[in-house]
């Protein structure tokens, strides 16, 4: 914006990074602390500042892992197959609002959502649909299942059908988002597990696959989520590696071996608009976790202490007024977390603000990542900002930060206990809340709602007048030149005649043995996975599994509410 003089109005004075962390003006060697060699290290070498790899993207590329999953099984496995076919390394898909928690589409709660914001499944057939013609054992597969309760039963479903296919269970590579505060802090429900009980379930579920599926990432701790609701980024760093914490102790207190057990947790971060914060933060993950296996665990073993973490781009920060602009954005901070050393990488489509991505725009989201590895020459060298003044400033004062928080969580006895006393959600709005003041009173721009404003007034551009309130100066979604993606007709129909179908093949008797098992392993304190497995294979429905772990572990009545 200008005041038509043309020269552009400068932003709010930006001495500090987004989270508050201060910026010097000019980085140099005084503001970096001393002993940096021993921080950095090597890239592939403790402490893996510099990444859990010695050549990171000249020798192993990060995974293209788009994010996808609407209506039925079948429409997203076109979906699915279109972005392989396309370039895309790796699959990463997501389930609608009732199936993550374990509700089945003919519960009468679930109609307005069959479908919508992900994949609708039901039962193991669903499975069959998702993933056929996919070679499920040369493609890695993120099931972004979220809450335990979902992430059991959908990993059940998906082990019986790869195995109806004829694969090996040891052989199949994946990753379950399996994360016990997605349930209980991030997206709560009246029918969520307690605190304690879901993360049981989740440790359960890590428990079964490093004996079962050894290639298999059982929890992929979601911090990318915990910055969607609200944190910063010190506070979504804090929160995900408290939960890795508390995580390693419990499977390690199961009597996994660290090697065994350390490996198997994995991290997903989010991509924000501050850039070099962000870098910084994904290099002070590294650093912490790496610290926590080797001085807290007294564990040597290099590939326990590697963070192993997955990047999406900030879907919070897109717009829905001049959508066209989240390509750049998107872009921006695909780059950051390239630079910071993700494993792999989602990057954003430019209408996921308004609808589920369209094809149109989820290959041009691809796409930028081809541009990134391909024309941009930043996988030539490992960690090329390593050093730079800037940069190892943010880093170590991220980790100061963090540090602090993660104490506190510790001192209230971990992140369970946080949780059940609603600590991390009054964090969690304190901070959005804080975040929107800025934007309402411009101290955060974002162009097309409080920047870049045309010469009438109009926020973006594209000739479409303010309306409202004089000085209001907005714009109605529906005027923007693109179109929002329609979901195919008939999901909730289609879903219910699949459980209808099921039910009449398979023999009552059967399946209600298996899920009076399942309810069994509940109370008994044996780990659930074996029997939620049994169960699938007895053909119950993700509802049935549903309703046994809820009634038989609890609904947990939230403090504030």
């Amino acid at each position: 914006m200008s005041d038509h003089t043309g020269e552009p109005h400068l932003p709010p004075p930006m001495h500090t990074t987004a989270s508050g962390i201060p910026m010097p003006a000019a980085a140099g060697p005084s503001d970096v602390a001393p002993g940096l060699e021993e921080r950095l290290g090597r890239p592939g070498e403790y402490p893996f500042t510099r990444g859990i790899h010695p050549e990171m993207y000249r020798t192993r590329p990060w995974t293209f892992r788009q994010l996808a999953g609407f209506a039925t099984a079948a429409d997203t496995n076109k979906r699915y197959r279109m972005l392989l076919d396309r370039g895309a390394t790796g699959i990463n898909g997501v389930f609608d609002y009732p199936s993550l928690r374990a509700v089945g589409s003919d519960d009468a709660r679930a109609a307005s959502d069959v479908g919508r914001g992900g994949v609708a499944v039901d039962v193991a057939d669903d499975f069959d649909d998702l993933f056929a013609a996919i070679p499920l054992d040369r493609v890695s597969v993120s099931l972004v299942s979220s809450q335990p309760v979902g992430a059991a039963p959908h990993l059940a479903m998906y082990l019986a059908a790869a195995e109806r296919r004829g694969y090996d269970r040891r052989a199949l590579a994946g990753t379950s988002q399996n994360d016990f505060l997605m349930e209980t802090a991030i997206t709560i429900a009246p029918e969520a597990l307690p605190p304690a009980a879901s993360f049981r379930v989740e440790c359960d579920v890590a428990e079964f696959c490093a004996r079962e599926l050894p290639r298999w990432n059982p929890i992929s701790v979601t911090g990318y989520n915990y910055r969607e609701a609200g944190a910063d980024a010190p506070l979504e760093l804090a929160l995900t590696l408290a939960h890795g914490r508390a995580a390693a102790r419990e499977l390690i207190g199961r009597g996994l071996a660290p090697e065994v057990a350390l490996p198997k947790i994995s991290f997903f971060l989010d991509a924000h608009a501050d850039f070099f914060e962000e870098i910084a933060k994904f290099r002070a993950a590294r650093r912490m976790w790496a610290r926590f296996v080797a001085e807290d665990l007294g564990v040597s073993d290099p590939a326990a202490q590697k963070f192993r973490f997955h990047v999406q781009t900030a879907g919070v920060t897109a717009t829905a007024r001049l959508p066209h602009l989240n390509i750049a954005r998107s872009a921006i901070q695909a780059l950051s977390a390239v630079l910071g050393g993700t494993q792999s990488l989602h990057v954003d489509a430019y209408d996921e603000a308004l609808s589920i991505p369209s094809e149109h725009a989820a290959l041009i989201a691809l796409h930028t990542q081809h541009v990134l590895l391909w024309e941009t020459g930043v996988a030539g060298s490992a960690d090329p900002l390593g050093g730079s003044y800037l940069v190892e400033h943010l880093t170590d004062a991220m980790e100061e930060r963090v540090a602090a928080l993660v104490d506190r969580i510790e001192g209230m006895g971990g992140l369970v206990a946080a949780t059940e006393a609603a600590w991390v959600h009054t964090e969690l709005s304190k901070r959005a809340f804080a975040d929107q003041q800025k934007l309402e009173d411009g101290r955060r721009l974002v162009v097309g709602i409080n920047a870049g404003l045309d010469d009438d007034g109009a926020r973006g551009t594209g000739g479409v007048p303010p309306t409202g309130a004089a000085g209001a100066a907005k714009i109605d979604p529906g005027h923007v030149e693109v179109k929002p993606f329609e979901l195919p007709p008939g999901t909730l129909e289609a879903q219910r005649r699949r459980i209808d179908a099921v039910r009449a093949r398979r023999s009552d008797t059967a399946t209600a043995a298996a899920l009076e098992t399942l309810g069994s392993a509940c109370t008994d304190g044996v780990n659930v996975m074996p029997s939620v497995v049994a169960a699938v294979a007895a053909d119950a429905t993700l509802g049935e599994i549903g309703t046994v772990l809820r009634d038989r572990l609890g609904r947990w009545h939230f403090p504030l509410w």
